[in-house]
């Protein structure tokens, strides 16, 4: 058997998928192109994507909801200077393409010279392969989805008594890209993507907790296999278990030692935003013109990085058509660089970094992180909680917010326990971690061997688009950070 090499394989599914039944093809993207390329601009592509989208939910042991939607359109962008135009259609034809076309060229004055010229032959982008291009919706027929979930729903009434309510949520999406730019470039990506939820609710002498688990990533449905759900499960249950014993959290100012995992979206709300190339570009961000200086402590490495396999926030390509990368952001404590889209890093005078990413073909690409991370150090978890003489525990977060321009954050651990003399002592609720990102990095007086990803459920908002993302961590010590609580 003769196959095609990967990145041919993508370009050939989506021309298939977005391009050949519509009556679109190569001549006709470099009409569309060059109609842009009339008038005076500096970057113009174009970003054809169709989703598939399947969802099922269970709830008192009964599946009581399930959704299949299908979406497919074409974005068209020109660039000028610092101003994008943008229009997008949900029609694939050429003519929806062409008009589209004409309406993103008014961004520039008729008649001037053109800065970029829209190139005569196309070019394959260079990419990844990093998943397998499966429709995941297919990988499990119907019977075999609700089964999974009427398994997970047992699995976790079967833990602990005092487990009242069971919901589980599982998530299909077959998500096919292609982006033609007036360089030259095409590129395809085909994105699986697949996620399992579980929420419980336990009941206590009157007293109900809630607690959550779930993951998932780039794949199939097969990944579920009951090790998988039972590991899900266990993380939901026992954070409910943990919180019907939790006492109300001290407040002040303490050290606070974060678990490995998801905690790392601290990581990525407070440090990783400021890192993106628009906010510095704009000199929004408190890391502005910081490249080369020390913004955390000795010891603190920070990658994103879109290449990992099967990552949920991992893309062979990104949404502009570059290939993903592992970028080093801090090293050591020094400040190394941003994440960019094609726009930013042009302005700023530097490559892209493969983050130029959107929500879908009816949004704008910008900056956009991965899966943004802090490697390990030499200390053990136990150490570290070790050496905490009063001091707050965190293992898991729920929501947060931060100022981008000043670095100032605010989270809700959702799971934390209070830690006297190097041993902990008794879970507590309400704990909320105050602090300044920036200031915070330089505060970290260990760093874990324990580095973890999280299980694949991470979502990244920004400006009104949501991503799917990745975070992870070490356990880490942070010295003197505010903890407002309920005691």
């Amino acid at each position: 058997m003769i196959s095609r090499e990967p990145t041919i394989e993508r370009l050939a599914i989506a021309q298939g998928l977005l391009l050949e039944p519509f009556g679109l093809n190569e001549a006709v993207l470099q009409r569309a192109l060059g109609t842009i390329g009339e008038h005076r601009i500096d970057d113009a592509d174009l970003y054809f994507q169709s989703t598939r989208h399947e969802g099922w939910s269970l709830e008192e042991g009964i599946v009581k909801s399930g959704s299949f939607s299908i979406d497919q359109g074409v974005g068209v962008r020109a660039v000028a200077g610092e101003k994008t135009a943008f229009a997008y259609s949900d029609e694939l034809s050429e003519a929806a393409l062409l008009d589209a076309a004409r309406t993103v060229r008014t961004i520039a004055a008729a008649g001037q010279n053109r800065r970029v010229k829209v190139a005569a032959k196309p070019r394959l982008s260079a990419s990844r392969v990093l998943y397998a291009p499966t429709d995941p919706i297919a990988t499990l027929d119907s019977a075999q989805k609700v089964a999974l979930l009427e398994r997970v729903e047992k699995m976790a009434r079967a833990k602990d008594p005092r487990v009242v309510q069971v919901m589980a949520g599982l998530a299909a999406e077959y998500d096919v890209v292609l982006v033609a730019r007036a360089d030259g470039t095409r590129a395809a990506d085909v994105r699986p993507l697949v996620r399992v939820s579980v929420t419980v609710i336990a009941e206590q002498n009157g007293r109900r907790e809630m607690g959550n688990g779930g993951g998932g990533g780039r794949f199939g449905l097969g990944y579920f296999q009951d090790a998988m759900l039972e590991s899900y499960v266990d993380a939901a249950v026992n954070a409910a278990l943990t919180n019907l014993e939790a006492r109300p959290a001290p407040a002040g100012e303490m050290s606070v030692v974060l678990g490995p995992g998801w905690p790392g979206v601290l990581l990525h709300e407070a440090v990783g935003h400021g890192l993106e190339g628009d906010f510095n570009r704009k000199g929004s961000s408190t890391f502005a013109g910081r490249i080369g200086k020390r913004v955390a402590a000795k010891g603190v490495t920070v990658l994103d990085d879109g290449t990992i396999a099967d990552r949920r926030g991992s893309l062979n390509v990104d949404d502009e058509g570059h290939a993903t990368q592992r970028n080093v952001l801090i090293e050591d404590g020094i400040l190394k660089g941003y994440i960019q889209d094609s726009m930013n890093a042009r302005l700023m005078g530097v490559k892209p970094t493969g983050n130029g990413r959107r929500e879908s073909y009816a949004h704008v690409p910008m900056p956009r992180m991965t899966n943004t991370y802090m490697l390990g150090g030499q200390r053990t978890k136990e150490e570290i909680i070790g050496s905490l003489k009063r001091g707050l525990y965190a293992t898991n977060f729920g929501g947060g917010q931060v100022d981008i321009t000043s670095g100032k954050f605010v989270f809700s651990a959702s799971e934390a326990f209070w830690v006297e003399n190097g041993k902990i002592q008794y879970p507590v609720k309400g704990a909320t971690l105050i602090g300044n990102g920036p200031e915070a990095m330089t505060r970290v007086s260990m760093i874990g061997n324990d580095m973890q990803l999280d299980t694949g459920v991470g979502v990244c908002g920004k400006e009104g688009q949501s991503v799917p993302v990745g975070v992870g961590q070490p356990t880490l010590r942070i010295d003197r950070l505010t903890v407002g609580g309920t005691a």
